[in-house]
């Protein structure tokens, strides 16, 4: 992720810090269970983003003795964590405040105080979210794909972390500015502790869905299967090779992918000609996939098809 990148989740840092304390101090204030939820939720993103900018950090380390592939998958733990403190410290928690606000006694709420506050944050919410997704259409574009498809596929993840936490924090201020507006109007306080269970279930799904797309790369995803079969043509389009036995691969960065392939080559040749030949294959695969920093390439004798 570049500077770019950087740029972005450290203007989100400062968005969330200020909405943050806005939401809060408006919520003890105006006693609004939905916009104490809410300032729960961007009390969890201003934490995540901390935690985005130091992943950024570590995971930029250069490979040492101890980890000779490189750090890259620091990215993909603390985005992992991320998930977890949006599920947790997001969503459980806006939850049991909607639920102790149902189950008590109804407070008096300032209304007008409780919506400026939250119109404030729909406003810088939505200047985040546009910020984000600009920086994402930015990339789709220097890759060729739409741009749902590269949100979908990238195996960054944190422009994706700072996309669903923009899109719910905005989503989740429609629900709260929803529930204070149906319990001004109809004197019914359900409608603000309802809202603020709704704003924990949306949190618990965007924490959810994080972490399954995370947990494929922590524990070793495999590259694209476009990538894959670019890579697979790359090999067996060279005269030399007989047989494609094997290809292995798998992410150890963002941008960083691992390649092992056990190749059988035509018979009688030598030492000197295999080792130019190793060396027109990494360079192959480099070539159609970019994204590739390891190549091990085993001469292994063909199997049945």
């Amino acid at each position: 992720m570049g500077s770019g990148g950087r740029q972005t989740v450290l203007f989100a840092l400062a968005a969330n810090a200020a909405i943050a304390l806005a939401k809060l101090a408006g919520g003890l204030i105006g006693g609004s269970s939905a916009l104490l939820a809410e300032a729960v939720h961007s009390l969890a993103d201003t934490a995540n983003q901390v935690l985005l900018l130091v992943s950024l950090k570590l995971g930029g380390n250069p490979p040492d003795a101890e980890h000779p592939f490189g750090h890259g998958k620091e990215r993909f733990f603390w985005a992992f964590v991320v998930a977890v403190s949006i599920f947790v410290g997001g969503g459980l928690l806006s939850i049991g405040e909607g639920i102790l606000s149902l189950t008590g006694e109804a407070g008096e709420v300032s209304f007008w105080l409780t919506f400026g506050v939250l119109v404030f944050s729909l406003a810088a919410e939505g200047v985040a979210l546009t910020r984000a997704v600009r920086h994402l259409r930015k990339e789709a574009r220097a890759e060729g794909k739409p741009f749902f498809a590269f949100v979908r596929e990238t195996k960054d993840p944190t422009p994706k972390v700072v996309l669903f936490e923009d899109s719910a924090a905005v989503v989740g201020v429609l629900i709260a500015l929803t529930g204070v507006v149906l319990a001004h109007v109809t004197g019914n306080h359900v409608w603000d502790g309802g809202a603020a269970v709704a704003i924990g279930v949306l949190l618990v799904v965007t924490g959810f869905e994080l972490g399954r797309d995370t947990k494929a790369l922590l524990i070793g995803e495999a590259a694209a299967p476009e990538e894959r079969r670019r890579l697979r043509e790359a090999i067996e389009s060279h005269p030399q090779v007989a047989q494609l036995v094997e290809l292995l691969t798998m992410h150890v960065g963002p941008k960083s992918i691992l390649v092992a392939a056990r190749v059988h080559f035509h018979e009688g040749i030598d030492s000197a000609t295999l080792e130019r030949l190793a060396d027109e294959l990494n360079r192959r695969m480099r070539e159609e996939v970019p994204a590739v920093t390891q190549v091990f390439l085993d001469p292994t004798p063909a199997r049945p098809r």
